[in-house]
């Protein structure tokens, strides 16, 4: 399995700081929809 690890990295802190700015302006709905989208993804990448 490869893992393009520059590629993951960027993921995680884009969702990571998505998710705490969001949450700390009350915007957490859009965030736990945005883990619905890129989980979505990540599962067809995988099927």
């Amino acid at each position: 399995m490869n893992i393009n690890w520059s590629k993951l990295v960027v993921s995680l802190l884009f969702w990571l700081t998505t998710e705490i700015l969001l949450g700390m302006i009350g915007l957490d709905d859009l965030a736990d929809y945005s883990e619905f989208v890129y989980q979505k993804t990540f599962i067809i990448m995988l099927g």
